[in-house]
């Protein structure tokens, strides 16, 4: 039993870097399968959540090495990046779960140092509400 919300826990993890991974249908089996829904979402949620504080480290060191050769954003795509995301906001990490833009948002929340308190709140909100309306709409229809 420990072995599926570890398994969910470790897909939310991955879906949430920039690694290309999805975690809802392992949470939708394992609900099918009769999983603890408060399990489930504790686990999806919590992986999820944690993928995204990596990328937000990474985003926050990224930025030592944006003067080497090697480095695969260019001064224009990293302003272009700020711009957009201080358009919106804080705010908008409550859209982390989102897919394709999701992830790179955290990493830009990072590489802009947003305060990791405010961070971890907004798209733990975020990540929790979705997992929480998927466990309940999945319950519903099937």
């Amino acid at each position: 039993m420990l072995f599926g919300y570890f398994s969910l826990f470790a897909t939310g993890f991955i879906a949430a870097t920039l690694l290309p991974a999805s975690s809802e249908l392992l949470l939708i089996a394992l609900q099918q399968q009769g999983y603890a829904v408060l399990g489930l979402w504790l686990a999806a949620t919590s992986g999820n959540t944690l993928g995204s504080c990596v990328n937000w480290y990474l985003g926050k060191e990224l930025l030592r090495f944006q003067h080497k050769r090697w480095f695969p954003v260019s001064p224009e795509q990293l302003a272009k990046a700020e711009l957009q995301f201080n358009r919106y906001g804080s705010w908008s990490l409550l859209l982390a779960w989102l897919p394709i833009v999701g992830d790179p948002l955290t990493l830009v929340a990072g590489t802009l140092r947003v305060r990791f308190g405010l961070f971890l709140l907004l798209v733990t909100l975020g990540k929790g509400a979705r997992y929480a309306l998927l466990l309940y709409l999945a319950s519903k229809l099937f």
